[in-house]
C-alpha cells in the first residue's frame, strides 16, 4: 500500500499517494523547464490553481485520495509541455494531442471582467459570456431603465453582487470560453506582462518626447484625480444610504417574522394569533414569517453587501457557494410564496350566497318606517363605520365584527312590500363558500309597520375573513309611502338599487309614483328662497348713500 501525502495546491489541501505524488511533481517540473523565465513563477501559479479546480472536481470528499488515475486525467487535460511552443509556431493547436478539447474548449463561465470595466464590470463579462460586444451590453442597460421604470438598475446591482470578478488567469481564460491548459496560461500571461511593458515603455516616450506639455499634463491628471476623488466620495455616500436602509429592513423584517415565527407560544389574545395577514387560511403563520423573512431578508442581506463593498474597498468577497446557496433559498422561497399566494386566491375565488325573504303585511294606506339599529357593544355610535374587525361578543366569543351592510330600495309588481335578505361570502368552491355565507349571523325584525334593521353582523372566528356581506333588499308596491328616517343614511346604496334617496334627503315621507319616489314633506326651491327686501343706510365722504334692494332691482340713492 503506498503512502499517503498531504499536499497544498493552490491554496487547498490534498491527500494524495506517493507515485502520484513523484508523477505530478515531475510534471511540474517538465511545466517549469518548458517556461521562459519571464512571468515563469505566475504561470505556475495559475496552473496549480487550475490543476486543484480539477482536482476537487474529481473528488468525491474531502478524505479520497489522489491516484495516479486523478493526475493522469489531469495531465490530459492541461496537456504535455512539449505539445505547445506558442514562441515561434502559430500553428500549434493542429500539433496538440491532448484530450481536452472535448473538455472545456467551448465552455463559458460568467464573471465580471474589472480589466475592461467601466463601472463594477458587469457588462464586459456578459459581453464575454454572449459573446458580444460589450458597448451594446452598456446600450442597454443604459437605455433600458427608462423602460423598465429603474428595474434594470436593481438587476445590475444584484448581478454585480452575485457574479464573482475574473482573478485569476484561469478565470479569464473560463470567461472568454478558451480551454485552460497551459499553452493558453502562458500566452495569457505573456500578454498581461507585454502590456505592462508597453504601457512602461509609452510612459517613458512620453516623458522625453512631451517634456514641454508635461504641465499641461499634470493639470488634467490633477483635475481627472479631483473627479474621480468627487465620484469616490459619492459612492461612499451611496454606500452608507444603502447599508442604512439595508440594515434597518433587514432588522425590521426580522423582528416582525421573529414574531410571526413564535407567535404559537404568545398569549392567546396576541394581535399576530388573529390578524388577516396573507394565506392565514392555508399555511401557519410560523411558515408565513419563516419565507417573509427568506424572501424580503435575502435580497436585504445582498443589498447590504453591495453597501459595504462601496464603502470598503478593500473588502474581501463572500464566497460564491455562499451566494449561489442563498440565492437558490431565495428563488425557493419566492415560488413557495408565488404558490401559497396562488392557492390563497383560489380560497376566495368563488362567491356563494343565501337569501332569505320575508313578506310585510301592512294596509295599502299604511306608512312605512325604515329604521337602522347598532349595538352598543361593539360600537358607539349609529356611524361608527368598521369594515371588519376580530372582536368579543357579550358571551365573551370570540367573533368578526363588520358593518358591511347595504340596503337597497327595488320595485314590486306584487301588491305586499317584501324583504329580501342576502348574505354573501367567498370560498374555493360554491358550496364552500355558501357554506360560509350560510355562517353569517344578520338580525332584522318587522313590527307592524317599522322595520328595524341591524347595521351589522357577526360571524364565528374560526370562519376568517372571506369578504362577508349582508345586502337587503326593500321591495317596494307603487302607491306605498315610506318614512326612511336619518339612521340609513350611511347604509343607502345607490349601486344595483332600482330607486334611490339621495344623501341628506332622509326623515321625510316618500311615496313610489310610477318609477319613482317623490318626497311628500321635501321643503320647495322657491320656499326656502327668502323674499329680498332689505334698506341700506351708508356715509361716506360726508354723503349719505341709501341703498334699496328688493326681488327686482337695486336702487341706489345719495343725499
Amino acid at each position: 500500500m503506498n503512502k499517503t501525502i498531504s499536499i497544498n495546491l493552490g491554496g487547498f489541501f490534498f491527500h494524495i499517494d506517493e507515485d502520484a505524488y513523484q508523477k505530478l511533481t515531475r510534471y511540474f517540473d517538465a511545466v517549469r523547464r518548458s517556461l521562459d523565465p519571464e512571468g515563469r513563477e505566475e504561470i505556475i501559479k495559475d496552473i496549480e490553481s487550475r490543476i486543484a479546480e480539477l482536482f476537487q472536481e474529481k473528488l468525491k470528499n474531502e478524505n479520497q485520495v489522489i491516484s495516479l488515475v486523478e493526475v493522469d486525467e489531469v495531465i490530459a487535460i492541461m496537456g504535455q509541455p512539449e505539445d505547445y511552443r506558442i514562441d515561434e509556431e502559430p500553428t500549434y493547436h493542429s500539433k496538440s494531442n491532448y484530450s481536452s478539447s472535448n473538455y472545456s474548449s467551448k465552455t463559458r463561465r460568467l464573471y465580471r471582467d474589472r480589466d475592461n470595466s467601466i463601472l463594477g464590470g458587469v457588462a464586459a463579462g456578459l459581453g464575454h459570456y454572449f459573446n458580444i460586444d460589450p458597448l451594446w451590453v452598456r446600450v442597454l442597460f443604459i437605455i433600458s431603465p427608462f423602460i423598465s421604470f429603474g428595474t434594470s438598475l436593481l438587476i445590475y446591482l444584484v448581478l454585480w453582487i452575485l457574479i464573482p470578478e475574473a482573478v485569476t488567469t484561469s478565470q479569464k481564460l473560463e470567461m472568454r470560453g478558451e480551454p485552460i491548459n497551459i499553452s493558453n496560461i502562458e500566452k495569457k500571461v505573456k500578454e498581461g506582462i507585454g502590456e505592462i511593458s508597453d504601457k512602461i515603455n509609452n510612459l517613458d516616450h512620453e516623458k522625453i518626447t512631451n517634456t514641454a506639455k508635461s504641465g499641461a499634463n499634470q493639470i488634467a491628471t490633477t483635475i481627472g484625480d479631483i473627479f474621480l476623488a468627487i465620484f469616490k466620495a459619492i459612492g461612499k455616500i451611496i454606500g452608507v444610504f444603502i447599508i442604512l436602509f439595508a440594515a434597518g429592513s433587514l432588522l425590521g423584517i426580522l423582528i416582525f417574522s421573529v414574531i410571526m415565527i413564535f407567535s404559537s407560544s404568545l398569549p392567546e389574545h396576541f394581535i399576530f394569533n388573529h390578524y388577516d395577514v396573507p394565506f392565514e387560511f392555508t399555511v401557519p403563520l410560523w411558515i408565513q414569517g419563516f419565507l417573509m423573512l427568506l424572501s424580503i431578508g435575502i435580497p436585504m442581506l445582498f443589498l447590504l453587501i453591495l453597501g459595504l463593498k462601496l464603502l470598503v474597498t478593500n473588502m474581501r468577497p463572500i464566497g460564491n457557494y455562499f451566494k449561489y446557496s442563498l440565492l437558490a433559498i431565495w428563488i425557493v422561497s419566492i415560488i413557495a410564496i408565488t404558490y401559497l399566494g396562488i392557492q390563497q386566491v383560489t380560497e376566495k375565488s368563488i362567491e356563494g350566497r343565501v337569501e332569505q325573504k320575508q313578506e310585510i303585511v301592512i294596509q295599502p294606506t299604511d306608512t312605512l318606517y325604515i329604521k337602522m339599529k347598532y349595538n352598543d357593544f361593539f360600537t358607539k355610535h349609529i356611524d361608527d363605520r368598521t369594515s371588519k374587525k376580530y372582536t368579543h361578543d357579550e358571551n365573551n366569543n370570540e367573533v368578526i365584527f363588520s358593518n358591511d351592510v347595504r340596503l337597497h330600495l327595488m320595485r314590486t309588481e306584487e301588491a305586499t312590500p317584501y324583504i329580501q335578505v342576502a348574505k354573501t361570502a367567498n370560498g374555493k368552491s360554491h358550496t364552500d363558500a355558501k357554506k360560509f355565507a350560510e355562517k353569517i349571523n344578520y338580525h332584522f325584525e318587522i313590527q307592524g309597520n317599522n322595520i328595524n334593521l341591524d347595521n351589522f353582523f357577526t360571524t364565528d372566528f374560526e370562519n376568517k375573513f372571506r369578504d362577508q356581506e349582508v345586502h337587503i333588499y326593500l321591495y317596494l308596491p307603487k302607491g306605498i309611502i315610506i318614512y326612511p328616517d336619518e339612521t340609513v343614511s350611511h347604509y343607502l346604496s345607490s349601486w344595483n338599487s332600482e330607486i334611490n334617496i339621495y344623501y341628506g334627503d332622509e326623515n321625510n315621507y316618500y311615496q313610489l309614483v310610477d318609477k319613482e319616489l317623490e318626497c311628500l314633506t321635501c321643503p320647495n326651491e322657491e320656499e326656502e328662497n327668502d323674499t329680498i327686501n332689505e334698506n341700506l343706510t351708508i356715509k361716506l365722504n360726508n354723503k349719505e348713500l341709501k341703498i334699496n334692494v328688493d326681488e327686482n332691482h337695486l336702487d341706489i340713492q345719495t343725499k
